[in-house]
């Protein structure tokens, strides 16, 4: 008799605990990914609608893909790499998943010095480091017309931070954009909507393999 009752004690026990631990579990397994693009012009989708900047359409393709992510477009227009690394603390909110990284565009646009950019943005890897955030960087090519030497020490800086903090790299942001009259504004400079397209296309297999790096285990 001891013995029977000793084993429904547990029974009960585990029923009771079961409800609780599967529960958590289903809660983990479906919580939402939040990523933040942290970025310029390109992330923020500079002259278009909110639903085709870079951050909206990826999400909507990640979602037709069956991931479960939550995109903020922490994107400003004009900003440096050093107006990045001001502001990068508070645009980034806690309990961010991941953040994808696009900075140093208007950098080489204003001439500043390579040194300068790489410096700023290895600090702003080091912040979202520091919190556990991980990132997916993504690089950027100097403009022809910044020189040879200029685009030398400028466009080796993507790859170096990225062997430097072990970090996921997609090389070239504008990646199939630029050049292609149909695909940019006016400006010459900027993606139009199907030019966003193009990017997020591109640039999904990089994107999901990222977020394949910082899912929880299942």
């Amino acid at each position: 008799m001891k013995f029977k009752a000793a084993c429904l004690h547990v029974i009960v026990i585990l029923g009771l605990a079961l409800p609780g631990a599967l529960s958590a579990a289903a809660a983990a397994k479906a919580k939402t990914l939040q990523l933040v693009g942290f970025g310029d012009s390109l992330m923020a989708g500079y002259q278009l609608p909110t639903t085709q900047s870079y951050t909206a359409l990826l999400e909507k393709a990640l979602k037709a893909k069956g991931h479960d992510v939550a995109i903020a477009n922490a994107g400003v227009s004009g900003d440096t790499t050093a107006a990045g690394l001001s502001r990068v603390d508070w645009s980034v909110p806690d309990g961010t998943d991941g953040v994808i990284l696009e900075l140093g565009a208007n950098d080489a646009l204003r001439g500043i010095a390579p040194a300068e950019t790489e410096k700023n943005l290895d600090q702003i890897i080091t912040r979202l480091k520091a919190r556990n955030i991980p990132v997916l960087l993504a690089g950027m090519i100097a403009p022809p017309n910044m020189g040879g030497a200029y685009g030398e020490g400028y466009n080796g800086i993507y790859e170096r931070l990225s062997q430097k903090h072990g970090i996921a790299l997609y090389p070239f942001f504008l990646d199939g954009v630029v050049g292609q009259q149909g695909l940019q504004l006016e400006d010459g400079m900027h993606p139009n909507a199907k030019g966003v397209q193009v990017m997020v296309d591109r640039s999904l297999p990089a994107v999901e393999a990222f977020l394949a790096s910082i899912k929880p285990a299942q």
